[in-house]
This record gives C-alpha cells, sequence and structure tokens, in this order.
C-alpha cells in the first residue's frame, strides 16, 4: 500500500511540476480599465467554460497548450519581459485552473521587480481557488458571465455567479485594485443585467471599485447602440465609473 501511494503522490508531484500554456508575449493591453498600457500576457491553455463567443478558442484545451516546466516559464517570462512593462497579465483560456502555477509565476515576477503589476484576468468560477493567489495579485478583474455567454448551463449559472460574486467581495477586503467586466451581446437580458447588478452593489463598497466595464461583443451576436445604452443606464445611477469599451486591440491590429 505504502510504494501505491507514493507512486500516485510522484505521478501527483509531476503534474504538479508541468505548466500549460497557449502563449506568452509582450503587446498592448486592449480590454478593461488598464487598455493601452504595455503588457506581458501569460496565457494560461484550459478553458472548462467555453463561451460561445470566446476570441481565443486555441487555448480551451489545456493539452492544446505547449508543457513547460516552472524553470522553463520563468525563463520564458525573463526573455519576454520588456523594459517599460506596466505590467504581467495572467490570462487564458482560464488561468484558475492552474493555480498553483499562477500562485508561483505571479510569486517569481513579484520577487523578481516589485515595481511590475500583477494582474489576473479571470471568470472567477472558484472563489477558493482565487483566494490562494490573491497575496502576489495587485489587479483583478472579475468578469461576471451572462446565461446567454452559454458558458455553464442554467442549473450551474447561479453558482458560478456566487463564486464571481465572493471573488469581488474578498478582492476588495484585501484592498486589491478590483473592476468588474461584463460581455454584453444583441441576445443578453436587461433584466437578468438589472438584477445582477442589483446583487453586486448589495455585496460591496461601490468606493472601493476601480471601474465597471460593459465590452459589447464584435463580428457575433454585436449589440446595438441603444442595447448598449440601456445597459449603462442600468449601472450610471448605481455606479457612475461605468465605460462601454470594445476590445482595443482588435481596432489597431495588435495580438
Amino acid at each position: 500500500m505504502h510504494s501505491i501511494l507514493h507512486v500516485l503522490k510522484t505521478k501527483q508531484d509531476m503534474l504538479d511540476n508541468q505548466i500549460y500554456l497557449s502563449e506568452i508575449f509582450t503587446s498592448i493591453e486592449g480590454e478593461g480599465i488598464l487598455f493601452g498600457t504595455k503588457t506581458l500576457f501569460i496565457r494560461f491553455a484550459g478553458c472548462h467554460l467555453k463561451c460561445y463567443w470566446c476570441d481565443t478558442p486555441y487555448s480551451l484545451e489545456i493539452k492544446g497548450g505547449n508543457r513547460y516546466s516552472f524553470s522553463d516559464v520563468k525563463k520564458l517570462i525573463n526573455d519576454n519581459l520588456q523594459p517599460n512593462t506596466y505590467k504581467v497579465n495572467f490570462t487564458g483560456g482560464e488561468p484558475l485552473l492552474q493555480y498553483n502555477a499562477v500562485k508561483e509565476l505571479a510569486k517569481y515576477i513579484k520577487d523578481r521587480n516589485d515595481e511590475i503589476v500583477t494582474y489576473i484576468e479571470s471568470s472567477c468560477y472558484d472563489y477558493n481557488r482565487f483566494k490562494e493567489i490573491l497575496p502576489y495579485i495587485d489587479i483583478c478583474k472579475v468578469e461576471f458571465k451572462m446565461s446567454d455567454s452559454n458558458a455553464v448551463d442554467y442549473k450551474h449559472h447561479d453558482n458560478l455567479i456566487n463564486n464571481e460574486l465572493e471573488c469581488l467581495k474578498i478582492a476588495i477586503q484585501n484592498k486589491k485594485v478590483t473592476y468588474i467586466k461584463i460581455v454584453i451581446t444583441s441576445l443578453t437580458s436587461l433584466s437578468e443585467f438589472k438584477g445582477l447588478i442589483e446583487r453586486i452593489f448589495s455585496k460591496i463598497d461601490k468606493e472601493n471599485l476601480a471601474g465597471f466595464i460593459i465590452q459589447p461583443t464584435s463580428s457575433i451576436n454585436e449589440p446595438s447602440l441603444k442595447q448598449l445604452l440601456d445597459f449603462y443606464d442600468i449601472v450610471y445611477p448605481v455606479y457612475r465609473e461605468v465605460r462601454v469599451v470594445p476590445q482595443l486591440h482588435k481596432i489597431i491590429g495588435a495580438r
């Protein structure tokens, strides 16, 4: 029995020492409150949510990425981190699927250069995993998934929202720079959105929120200007720092 447990533990240790990445590169941040900043993107492979409007479908399968050791990824960070980089963006895929890797790499970046900001871009589907990485992250983008995203089926959607709400709350409690992003399509329910806004601002003090981004889809079920204004008008009376921001990198032809 001891030898079997030893073998299982060894296999788990081997798995834990691997990181699956789709890509790592420097570009211009195209989303959110920090759009336009020079950023090193570390894109993790693997996402179990599979929103139908996902613009990085190549990163959905974890085994579709390249497998690296921690030392390999640290070398890639050193090779790709350019002067005047504002932040390192842990994105995906869904980075929380590999939260131990996010935690170690974020700590490595902070130890290497504490002037560089660490940033997590996540659906925040699991607040326990989120809590693990939080000490090493400076900026949190909490992305709420509307039901029309098809990220999860109907019976699991409220659980996803509850986890996102908990992540939002603990990020703010830990005094992280925290903002919200919600992707809006032509199919998004205005009444569902209104209900979500009420839940969000019953959980947090709006004074502690760094921003609220409404991001329209592009190329698929694009919302009209009237629809975007309708969504904006729901948030504005509650929280004035709401912005409608499309994906800048697509407009300027950046990666």
